[in-house]
């Protein structure tokens, strides 16, 4: 599968949308309950544009996923550490296209000055666990039952990487 990665316009909002609200809706892999619509999303893009932190979007003759960072706290004792965010369409999922929107991220935060790189995930996403284990992230920290979504208490588990 060719995949080129680009950075997102405003007009990428519906794409990202529509892998995005399946998660949100269906799935426990993000805490999230809220869909994103599509103003929300367009004001996204443009204000990460903004900070220079643009989401990527990555695509074949479609959009099938799309990644960034965005910081991990807020204050200054934390501006050195990015956490990132990587959704995929199903038939991306295990072809190696969130490895490579990974890649993009790793570079891009160490260039904007990031030296740690945190990835936040549901404790009942054993394919984004293993994802981080496989692509050097290290510290496994489990906060038990910090998220609840569908009535059930979930984990969650944060990996960070040294990027320098």
């Amino acid at each position: 599968m060719a995949v080129t990665l680009r950075r997102a316009t405003r007009e990428d909002a519906e794409a990202m949308a529509e892998i995005w609200n399946p998660i949100i809706r269906d799935t426990t892999i993000t805490f999230t309950t809220e869909e994103k619509t599509l103003r929300a999303l367009r004001a996204d893009i443009y204000l990460r544009q903004e900070r220079r932190q643009p989401w990527m979007v990555a695509e074949t003759d479609r959009i099938i996923g799309f990644g960034g960072f965005a910081p991990f706290r807020g204050g200054p004792g934390y501006l050195r550490t990015v956490e990132h965010t990587i959704y995929l369409a199903p038939e991306a999922q295990g072809a190696g296209v969130g490895a490579k929107l990974l890649k993009d991220i790793e570079l891009s935060a160490r260039a904007g000055g990031a030296s740690v790189l945190i990835g936040g995930v549901s404790g009942e996403n054993a394919p984004a666990i293993a994802f981080h284990r496989r692509h050097g992230f290290d510290t496994e920290v489990v906060l038990p039952k910090v998220g609840v979504k569908f009535g059930r208490s979930l984990d969650l588990h944060l990996f960070h990487k040294f990027l320098s």
